[in-house]
């Protein structure tokens, strides 16, 4: 058969720590599989407003509430009242939510008296926390014990729960069975937002202050030394002088990434989850050097292992990999951050969890991919899902099954620029121009055309009579083809048969997009079959590609 071959479009003008918590993981058996298609519910299906009212965003998107058994057992009713929820705990069987009156339920085991109720005693039916009543959420995290820390609008702090390592910050060691208000050193402080580790705490607050407390085994609290700390201290070092706007725990590592892009790491190192290049604790926060240059705008962490996204949607991992949690293709721990990701489009979310082995990333146009420990498989790279948001990754593959973020279930929560724009492309609502091609319109907008597109830009702020125009003909292209090319100004993806793609790689040529032509023809390449191979060689040689027969 004949292959074609499509020639390159050229471009357009330290101390050691007794406790080694992942040392003693091990690979589980097996081999690993790709599981292509959505975990099953948790929980029974609902159909129609049922369904509805069991959805809720995460990043823009819906999230089935009812993937996670214990909301499964909500009436219709009872979910369609829910404004943020999280599941937590070392199965899973822990869950708090908040309703749109601000009125705080809990549910589950009760470990630790981690559901704030004032005992110990298990409950399968929502419970209401009075203490928290009109409290609106903005920060919440758990955790090994578990122990929860949450943050409401306000700046307030209130941590109940384990503390047998001072982790609530109360100066005590005593369970916290309520709700306790946290003030110590943190007068005149507002409290934005607040991450566990296993047995650590920190909290960020409105000035950029980052402050730790609890367990310090490893040095995660960035004090210096290895003494428990019981109330919040602020970490200093490194971080004096600059201004923090984000936090991240792993179980006895602590992450922060400053206003200018820039990466610090603290605590235990064994298997390099700071990222600093090598092995060993450290005490204070030392910056993650190998990302220099590199603008971070989002880090997470799971029990051993970090991610972390730069403002050009670009993702870097590093740290433990005994699962394949890094996606690098092999189980090799990394000291300091490695590409992964990289023959994707653009990041715009990462996802992991500091009691989970399990990492999730979605690009901007709403591909999911999971990689990591996967309902007990060792998935060594990312591996494409069918999923809407990574939170359905944790729900159906992670152990244990909990939620990474708080989860917001506000239908008026946001969309991200990407799928804002994915929405509004062929929208006559919003529509200031119109394209007709062979009798059919495509609706679009002319400030999208020309921040995308250098023909556009040009076409709209000279003197070319379309910039004039309600409605453009174009009569050199086909539907299919002009459609698809304007989508792709809107979401950086082409669906095209080879066929079409043939006569969009033409249009790519004469517009000078070479992203386009080379989609384009990665996508000619991975299509030639028998039945077409002549259709598209035919093809090739009216649009000069380079053909080859074998």
């Amino acid at each position: 058969m004949m292959n074609i071959h499509l020639r390159d479009a050229p471009d357009s003008p330290s101390s050691s720590c007794s406790s080694a918590p992942d040392a003693s993981l091990s690979p589980p058996t097996g081999s690993p599989r790709s599981p292509l298609s959505p975990a099953a519910s948790a929980g029974p299906s609902s159909s129609g407003q049922d369904a509805e009212a069991a959805l809720g965003h995460g990043g823009g998107v819906m999230v089935d509430l009812s993937r996670w058994p214990l909301f499964s057992l909500l009436a219709p009713e009872e979910l369609a009242v829910i404004r943020q929820a999280c599941v937590f705990g070392t199965s899973a069987n822990e869950a708090i939510y908040i309703t749109h009156s601000n009125e705080v339920f809990v549910m589950g085991l009760n470990c630790s008296g981690c559901l704030g109720t004032g005992d110990s005693l298990s409950t399968i039916v929502p419970k209401k926390v009075d203490f928290l009543r009109g409290k609106k959420a903005v920060s919440l995290s758990y955790g090994s014990g578990p122990h929860v820390l949450l943050a409401t609008d306000d700046g307030q702090l209130y941590t109940w729960g384990h503390n047998g390592y001072s982790q609530l910050g109360n100066g005590s060691t005593n369970q916290g069975l309520s709700p306790v208000l946290v003030t110590a050193n943190l007068t005149n402080k507002r409290v934005t937002q607040v991450c566990s580790g296993s047995h650590h705490s920190l909290a960020l607050t409105h000035d950029g202050e980052v402050f730790a407390w609890g367990y310090n085994n490893c040095g995660q609290i960035g004090s210096g030394s290895t003494a428990n700390q019981p109330y919040p201290r602020r970490v200093t070092g490194f971080l004096q002088g600059r201004t923090a706007m984000s936090i991240s725990c792993g179980q006895t590592s602590s992450m922060s990434v400053c206003d200018n892009g820039e990466v610090f790491g603290w605590g235990y190192n064994g298997n390099g989850q700071l990222g600093i290049g090598n092995n060993g604790n450290q005490m204070t926060p030392c910056r993650v050097q190998a990302l220099q240059g590199v603008c971070v705008q989002q880090l997470v962490s799971g029990y051993g292992h970090c991610l972390a996204l730069s403002d050009e949607g670009v993702c870097y991992s590093w740290g433990t990999n005994t699962y394949g949690q890094l996606g690098t293709g092999n189980k090799s721990n990394q000291l300091t951050p490695v590409r992964v990701l990289a023959d994707k489009e653009r990041v715009v979310e990462i996802a992991a969890c500091h009691s989970t082995h399990t990492s999730a990333a979605k690009t901007q146009s709403g591909q999911v991919y999971m990689w990591g420990q996967c309902r007990g498989q060792s998935l060594l790279l990312p591996t494409l899902t069918h999923f809407s948001c990574t939170d359905d990754v944790f729900a159906g593959f992670a152990s244990p099954p909990v939620m990474w973020r708080l989860v917001s279930v506000d239908p008026e929560d946001f969309l991200t620029v990407a799928e804002a724009l994915r929405k509004e492309f062929d929208s006559p609502e919003t529509c200031d121009l119109r394209f007709s091609v062979d009798g059919k319109c495509i609706h679009v907008h002319k400030a999208v055309l020309k921040i995308r597109c250098e023909h556009f830009r040009s076409m709209f702020r000279s003197q070319w009579t379309e910039d004039q125009q309600e409605v453009i003909e174009i009569g050199q292209f086909s539907f299919p083809v002009y459609k698809s090319f304007l989508q792709f100004l809107y979401t950086d993806t082409v669906d095209l048969p080879p066929e079409d793609a043939i006569g969009l790689l033409d249009l790519a040529t004469s517009y000078c997009e070479n992203r386009l032509k080379r989609l384009c023809q990665q996508i000619i390449k991975r299509g030639i079959t028998v039945d077409n191979a002549f259709t598209l060689l035919s093809a090739a040689i009216k649009y000069d590609a380079e053909v080859s027969s074998d």
